[in-house]
């Protein structure tokens, strides 16, 4: 689900419009974490472009944002709401396995999914999720899938989908409040990934059903 994607357009639509633009903020943030990720070739200097976000993250509360879109509007649109910029540093950690370690194995997922799965309680607070949304078997879910689509890796890959085919599971079988429902409609999207059951009308079809539903 990229950035500029219909699917993307769609999930944002859900979000009650004062926190639209902090549900896309945080989005923005994985999103670049995730191509900072992608082009850098040395995992040392990965590890460094990760600590400067991590640093940079943990500062959002008490000084100004630096000169970055993405930094700036955490500040407006996510800090300013009232979350701490603490709550987005674990995002950093997961992200962070994937230099430190050379075969990402089962504990090496587990950490990363509880890391990047992050986003979805800090989407959570932006949004006022209910407390029974399943917000942590859905992060965890979702990062583990869209991590499996980037692997070239084959068998770490299926063993990606197979951490996250439980957790989403269980997100689906569970009804999401009204607010909680963007992100219901990514664990959605990344259960139908998964599992390889729907085409791009379908998947639609079901966000939709999601939208009016919670289902």
């Amino acid at each position: 689900m990229t950035a500029d994607s219909p699917e993307r357009q769609l999930v944002l639509s859900y979000a009650p419009t004062a926190a639209r633009a902090g549900l896309a903020a945080l989005l923005a943030l994985d999103d670049t974490l995730s191509s900072l990720l992608r082009t850098s070739t040395d995992p040392a200097l990965g590890q460094l472009r990760l600590a400067w976000w991590r640093e940079s993250l943990a500062k959002l509360d008490h000084a100004p944002a630096p000169a970055e879109p993405v930094l700036k509007a955490l500040q407006q649109e996510v800090v300013a709401r009232g979350i701490s910029p603490k709550a987005l540093v674990p995002l950093v950690h997961g992200w962070e396995v994937l230099v430190e370690e050379e075969h990402l194995d089962s504990e090496a997922l587990t950490r990363f999914a509880e890391g990047r799965g992050q986003l979805f309680a800090a989407a959570g607070s932006v949004l006022g999720a209910a407390p029974t949304d399943p917000l942590a078997q859905a992060g965890r879910g979702w990062a583990l899938v869209d991590l499996a689509a980037n692997l070239s890796r084959q068998e770490e890959a299926a063993a990606a989908r197979t951490h996250a085919r439980p957790l989403l599971a269980e997100a689906a079988r569970r009804h999401w409040s009204r607010n909680g429902r963007p992100l219901g409609a990514m664990a959605h999207l990344a259960r139908m990934k998964v599992e390889g059951d729907a085409g791009p009308v379908a998947r639609i079809g079901r966000l939709l059903w999601h939208r009016l539903s919670g289902r």
